[in-house]
């Protein structure tokens, strides 16, 4: 049993998820491990930044969790069980399951030190880093991420996270509207949206007479998102060592957001 920490899933909440899990193999070892404590642990290090190594004492081992956690990227649990909440939070919103518009924006954040792989310089932000796209629908719930060097332009970034939101197939079957800034203008990239996607794209532009934080209609909820995941310590900086290591943990955050708003 490990301590009450904040980031712990309550049992109710627990419960909406734990048979999403994979069960254990029939071949394999008995599971001596309790995975709600696996799934604490891994929202710990979420949560709090910490490393692997540096997991409190009283979750399972580190190499036991980091294990959980990579398999379940691996095979695609926590994409599962991400579409799974997406779905059931609309729902209980009293929306549709498939949002009808979806919003586009992207963040450069810094990488650690010792991470050298797909790292690049943004030269508008001014920073070196990754580059985190992401399209959400208007109640702000992630559809798809894509972390990128840095250096990639939006455009291009936009189009790779929109081909794997198109991709979901009947979970996006009623999109037919994407909200983007004037960061994204640019006739041929339109109409290269349309063409692929058969989206219809709408261009939100900044007020030039106000400075500082503007409300810009649809668009500003990818703003509050990211400013949900920046709660994540672990998120406040890009620490991992491949870019795909990153959206798994952009999915686990929103993971954690979803259940706690449904119980």
């Amino acid at each position: 049993m490990t301590k009450a920490y904040p980031n712990n899933l309550t049992w109710e909440q627990w419960e909406l998820i734990a048979e999403l899990f994979p069960s254990p193999k029939p071949s394999g070892r008995p599971r001596t491990v309790s995975i709600y404590a696996v799934v604490n642990a891994i929202l710990y290090v979420l949560c709090q930044g910490c490393t692997w190594r540096a997991l409190p004492g009283d979750f399972p081992g580190w190499s036991t969790v980091y294990g959980y956690f990579r398999r379940w990227h691996k095979d695609g649990t926590w994409l599962l069980i991400h579409d799974k909440l997406y779905q059931w939070v609309r729902v209980a919103a009293g929306r549709e399951p498939s949002p009808s518009e979806a919003a586009v924006d992207s963040q450069s954040v810094e990488t650690a030190t010792m991470i050298s792989i797909d790292v690049g310089y943004d030269a508008g932000k001014n920073i070196h880093g990754r580059k985190r796209h992401l399209t959400v629908d208007l109640l702000g719930l992630v559809l798809r991420v894509l972390v990128t060097s840095a250096s990639l332009p939006e455009r291009q970034g936009a189009k790779l996270v929109l081909k794997r939101v198109h991709d979901t197939g009947n979970q996006v079957k009623r999109l037919h509207t994407i909200w983007m800034d004037g960061g994204y203008r640019g006739e041929e990239f339109l109409r290269l949206i349309m063409d692929m996607f058969r989206w219809i794209v709408e261009i939100v532009l900044r007020p030039l007479e106000k400075k500082g934080f503007v409300h810009l209609p649809k668009r500003w909820v990818v703003e509050r998102t990211f400013g949900w995941l920046n709660w994540c310590r672990r998120l406040s900086k890009d620490y991992e060592r491949l870019p795909q290591t990153s959206e798994t943990f952009i999915y686990i955050a929103m993971i954690r957001i979803m259940v706690r708003r449904l119980a």
